[in-house]
């Protein structure tokens, strides 16, 4: 038991650090320095998202999966795509800020393309309307991919294709949710996109800081959202 505490505290350390305010490099080498040790220790943090996040997107998009290309949007280590390949979705192309995350998904085998992007920074490498679904799991969040990315991730959808999107909802970032979830109704308010899920899931990951642990559990919760492009924009007054 006390090697598996030592272990979990050692992970909130380094998720601690992650979430430093510090500059884009700083925060990229870091990533870099975490590729391959990062599934370790997301797992022992019971980081349930991509397993969720896949099953939501799923649940919306239930014909031709084999057949839908998928964006996944700051891929990591690529365990979004292993989970969306269990459920049935064969095409996937990565985005990721991180030149040594995309290095270890890329060994996976699980993606059609990979490319580097500084997310939220630069537009995506990509046309507009390419994509069936887009993904994005885990790094939106204080600290990581700003809000400003939201409208790329519409932009590359089809008409009539699926945003998947997750964040935390522990304290430290309620403020950031709420950025973002005033940003997802400011494009709903304008017709651009519809809300067709939203799931709150009350044991997202254990957390990552001693604060956030209640008498009732030790996890953090956390949601999904998930929005369809409207076929034809219009404005809602």
């Amino acid at each position: 038991m006390a090697n598996c505490e030592k272990g979990l505290q050692q992970v909130r350390d380094v998720i601690a650090a992650a979430h430093e305010d510090c500059s884009l490099l700083e925060k990229l080498q870091f990533y870099d320095r975490w590729s391959t040790q990062y599934e370790e220790d997301v797992s022992i943090l019971d980081y349930k998202a991509p397993h969720l996040a896949a099953l939501a997107l799923a649940s919306v998009c239930q014909l031709n999966r084999e057949s839908k290309l998928v964006l996944d949007v700051a891929c990591g280590t690529g365990r979004a795509a292993e989970e969306l390949q269990r459920c049935g979705f064969n095409l996937f192309h990565g985005l990721d800020g991180s030149a040594g995350m995309l290095e270890v998904a890329k060994k996976k085998g699980l993606y059609q393309q990979l490319k580097q992007n500084m997310l939220g920074q630069t537009q995506f490498p990509y046309d507009s309307e390419k994509y069936d679904a887009v993904m994005i799991v885990g790094a939106l969040s204080d600290g990581q991919v700003p809000v400003s990315v939201i409208p790329e991730l519409l932009r590359v959808t089809k008409p009539g294709g699926f945003v998947c999107m997750t964040t935390r909802c522990n304290i430290s970032n309620l403020r950031y949710k709420a950025k973002l979830e005033e940003e997802m109704s400011s494009l709903q308010n304008k017709g651009l996109w519809e809300q067709v899920l939203i799931q709150e899931v009350e044991q997202w990951e254990k957390a990552t800081s001693e604060k956030e642990i209640t008498h009732k559990s030790d996890y953090i919760p956390g949601v999904i959202y998930i929005y369809r492009k409207m076929l034809t924009p219009s404005i809602v007054s």
